[in-house]
This record gives structure tokens, sequence and C-alpha cells, in this order.
């Protein structure tokens, strides 16, 4: 499966939709990807991001629940795809929660 980050995509035994983190380096030299849920019905918050899909998808990424996947492993299907400024948003919350004091 071709997965890049801002890919919005669903996973079976999940209800909510997942958002791929993972910087398309780190995917495809491990073959591995970082996502976070990205819920319909959850508050805004400094790390829970609004963010719309290019195709309507709309929902809030809960970067602090980050989780690594295999691809290969789960059957994961790609819904939407976010825009480069919400990609940059949520990246940077991202970031923000291992920098240092």
């Amino acid at each position: 499966m071709d997965l890049s980050q801002g890919d919005i995509v669903r996973i079976d035994g999940y209800r909510q939709n997942f958002l791929v983190i993972s910087k398309n380096a780190f995917i495809s030299s491990t073959g591995m990807v970082h996502v976070c849920p990205f819920f319909k019905t959850i508050a805004e918050g400094p790390l829970h991001i609004a963010a719309k899909g290019i195709a309507g998808t709309v929902g809030v990424a809960a970067a602090e629940q980050i989780k690594l996947i295999d691809p290969a492993a789960r059957n994961i299907r790609k819904t939407d795809r976010l825009q480069y400024a919400d990609i940059m948003e949520i990246s940077d919350a991202v970031q923000g929660i291992f920098e240092y004091d």
C-alpha cells in the first residue's frame, strides 16, 4: 500500500479514522507508519487539531495518541487526504510534544 504523510485511513477493527503523520522518508525506508486517531467528535485543544480532508472528511487529530503500525499486517484503506497547511499544523503539534523544556 502506498501511504503518505497526511493520508486519512481506515483500519479494520476500529471505528474512527486515523491520520498518517510519519514523514514520507520514514515510510519509504521502514515500511511502517505512525498514525494518530482522527475523531469525528472530540473537543479541539492544543493537541487536538481540527482538519478537513480534500474529499470532505472532517475530524480532529488527537496528536498525543501516536501509534506505530505495520501496514502489511493490517487491512488499511485510504479514504481522504489533508491539505499541506493542515499537515504542517498537526506535525508542529506532534513535534512540540517531544521538544525540551
